[in-house]
């Protein structure tokens, strides 16, 4: 009976996500019409923070109840997730046709960002020292990003502002449905650990895989949203934007809070993430993610999930 409270609450925790990543791709294609600035600048900033509340909540969760295991598998399978999981299912929902523009600066820093990570970890540990690096990167990547996003609202024409959608109505619109999806990936997130706990799944594959799936659902929900209504490069910034923050703010802000020890078996995931990010820089140089590329990211993604589980 137990089981049965938490999936439905799972279920109601989805339909959340669903409101959430609506309003927030709405609220967000609004501002970046408002503010001249592009939608792909939109994806990395607004909409990839607010996506990746329910990462923060569950690692923040994890810290508070000293489940530190949970914290770097949640980053590191989320990273894999998005690419795998989210930008898999939205292939396979519409061929992805993306700018080569769009993300040649951005995708380079996410891999780079990637490598931090895995020289950070050589030692055994991310250390608190490393959480201000991170963290410090995190400030940078922000200003960098604010900053391009100023020099394209001065290149930009006046017709390009063009929105009927008032701009406290987008911003009620973003803090609403950033709202509902931290509300919605916590409910989905915690009633899907205690389904696993319940099926006597461990601490790391918790957060490797239900977590990482769970606080995943926000960017796979909004990346399908908008790609359905045409704007694809804020489904791809949300991605990008989302593992870039993953790193740098959650990973970052964790550590330096707490210390979190790395397990010699974590490299084998970060072997998985830096391929599946290799297989995405692949596809975005070509300019196009068809249909077949997106079924074998989600045949790939379940063989990893698959393997994880099982070992």
């Amino acid at each position: 009976m137990e089981i049965a409270v938490n999936v439905l609450l799972t279920i109601v925790g989805l339909a959340i996500l669903c409101f959430g990543g609506s309003w927030l791709v709405s609220g967000g294609v609004a501002i970046a019409k408002k503010l001249r600035i592009s939608q792909m600048i939109i994806g990395l900033t607004i909409v990839a923070y607010g996506t990746s509340t329910p990462e923060l909540a569950a690692s923040m969760a994890a810290v508070v109840g000293s489940h530190t295991d949970l914290i770097l598998g949640n980053v590191v399978g989320s990273n894999i997730s998005n690419i795998g999981m989210v930008i898999g299912v939205c292939a396979v929902v519409s061929t992805l046709v993306v700018k080569k523009a769009t993300t040649r600066k951005e995708v380079p820093i996410m891999i780079g960002v990637t490598l931090l990570l895995i020289a950070m970890s050589v030692d055994g540990e991310i250390s608190q020292y490393d959480g201000i690096i991170l963290v410090a990167g995190l400030i940078a990547f922000t200003a960098y990003t604010l900053s391009r996003a100023k020099k394209e609202r001065n290149e930009a024409t006046e017709d390009s502002a063009a929105t009927k959608t008032p701009v406290t109505r987008a911003i009620a619109l973003i803090v609403v449905g950033a709202a509902l999806l931290y509300f919605g990936g916590f409910l989905t997130v915690d009633n899907a650990v205690l389904i696993a706990e319940n099926l006597g799944i461990s601490e790391t594959v918790i957060g490797i895989t239900i977590i990482a799936i769970g606080t995943s659902l926000p960017e796979l929900i909004t990346s399908v949203i908008a790609i359905r209504k045409g704007h694809t490069d804020i489904g791809i910034g949300t991605i990008v934007g989302s593992n870039i923050y993953n790193i740098l703010m959650i990973l970052g802000i964790s550590s330096v809070i707490t210390g979190i020890a790395v397990v010699p078996g974590m490299f084998t995931d970060y072997l998985v993430m830096i391929g599946f990010a290799v297989v995405l820089v692949a596809f975005l140089r070509s300019g196009i993610i068809p249909r077949p590329a997106g079924v074998g990211l989600v045949i790939a993604y379940a063989a990893y999930i698959g393997y994880t589980l099982l070992s």
